[in-house]
């Protein structure tokens, strides 16, 4: 059986608040699945729901076809970092990965190999405490791969990590999945994503609102959208916004046109005796695919930027 990560129909509520509402997917084998969604839209909820740290009201979270709870050796299984900063400060790092492995029945020896997988090794014999929050990240993840599990999930894992340790994530996790792990990370770095994930399941006030690979949004959120290159960009954007266009500011000299074919653009811009010197079809990056994708969802917003 292939590693998976199930979410079926699952239920969360707290008092009046609904954080899960009968949300469904899938995190397949060989892929790194981006999980993303605005503040508060339940996905810390739900990966807390997958690893029995709450109950769900309703619907099952399922890992490998069981439930974490009745996983033997959870680590064996999946490995996860929440929370890279839940570390006992008074602990030493070797220390805090040998009573995990003792807790699952892992060897002495793994350890010192995750430690040295994540650049740790030399920090081994020092207390939690004195870590950068990009050290303990680090110690996160050792945690996580401890039990070589064919399930990983990540919550923000690039967070107090510098540019060489960005880099050496992203590595990593397409490794993990080019290795036949199924990998889950939720971030809000829509760049890292881009560059990082096969599949993104988006999800905004408990529910899913896109199940889909990156290359097949991407291409839907560029479709129809035009690039044009203006040194009156002021004037360019009244002429096609009047005309009926959504028109979004993308550089000093440019702005980005959709609801127009570029030969009406091109008529309409001449005809206003508005000069431009480039029009060609825009490629979205995944941060616009997601504004567009979770538009309707955001719980607090920033009041819209005038495109003059």
């Amino acid at each position: 059986m292939d590693p998976t990560i199930e979410v079926r129909a699952l239920r969360k509520r707290y008092r009046s608040t609904v954080a899960v509402d009968g949300l469904s997917f899938t995190v397949r084998a060989g892929e790194v699945t981006g999980f993303v969604g605005p503040n508060g839209a339940g996905k810390s909820t739900t990966m807390r729901l997958i690893l029995g740290l709450d109950t769900p009201d309703g619907g099952q979270a399922l890992v490998n076809g069981r439930s974490y709870r009745s996983l033997r050796t959870p680590l064996t299984q999946v490995g996860a970092v929440l929370d890279a900063s839940a570390l006992h400060p008074g602990r030493r790092a070797r220390d805090h990965l040998l009573w995990m492995a003792y807790s699952n029945g892992i060897s002495k020896r793994r350890v010192s190999d995750v430690l040295e997988q994540v650049g740790l090794a030399s920090a081994a014999r020092r207390r939690a405490g004195s870590f950068s929050l990009g050290m303990q990240q680090r110690l996160g993840i050792a945690a996580a791969l401890l039990g070589d599990p064919p399930v990983l999930m990540f919550d923000e894992p690039v967070n107090g990590l510098d540019p060489d340790g960005i880099v050496w994530i992203r590595n990593l996790m397409r490794s993990l999945a080019a290795e036949g792990r199924a990998v889950l990370v939720s971030s809000h770095l829509m760049g890292e994503l881009e560059d990082t994930a096969d599949h993104l399941i988006a999800i905004g006030r408990g529910r899913l609102i896109a199940d889909t690979s990156v290359a097949e949004l991407l291409a839907t959120a560029s479709k129809d959208r035009i690039e044009v290159t203006t040194a009156q960009r002021t004037d360019a954007t009244t002429v096609l916004a009047n005309a009926g266009a959504t028109v979004t500011v993308a550089g000093p000299s440019t702005v980005v046109v959709e609801g127009l074919a570029g030969d009406q653009m091109s008529q309409l811009l001449s005809e206003a005796r508005v000069p431009f010197s480039e029009m060609r079809r825009h490629r979205a990056s995944l941060e616009e695919a997601y504004m567009d994708l979770t538009r309707g969802a955001i719980e607090f917003a920033a009041p819209p930027e005038d495109p003059r």
